[in-house]
């Protein structure tokens, strides 16, 4: 009987993720620290949800206000800019792209208007 029992495969565990700001020797949310905010913006200037930080709610409101403060106070920026991997090449405007609608961002084929 126990040679059955141990080829039986366990389930995953996964080990609970901790909060990286509680306990006794957790930094503190500071939002002039831009090296601990930029870990938790994404490349797109987003902030990381905390079912992937394992941030705990409490904390991840102030971490989501000291972010906005250190936007508004111009120490980190809002989005990033085209040159940091923007998704258009440079001198395209939207009109070249055309709507909404298209989605593969391929140049309209049409010809300018003459008004008369």
């Amino acid at each position: 009987m126990s040679t059955e029992q141990s080829n039986v495969k366990r389930p995953f565990f996964r080990r609970r993720k901790t909060c990286p700001f509680s306990g006794p020797n957790a930094p503190e949310i500071d939002w002039k620290d831009l090296r601990m905010l930029n870990r938790y913006i994404s490349e797109r200037g987003k902030v990381i949800p905390s079912r992937i930080t394992a941030v705990s709610q409490k904390k991840q409101r102030e971490l989501a206000k000291a972010i906005k403060q250190a936007r508004f106070m111009a120490i980190l920026p809002y989005v990033r800019t085209e040159s940091e991997g923007g998704q258009r090449p440079f001198n395209k405007g939207p009109r070249e792209y055309g709507s909404r609608g298209d989605r593969d961002g391929a140049p309209r084929d049409r010809a300018p208007r003459d008004r008369e």
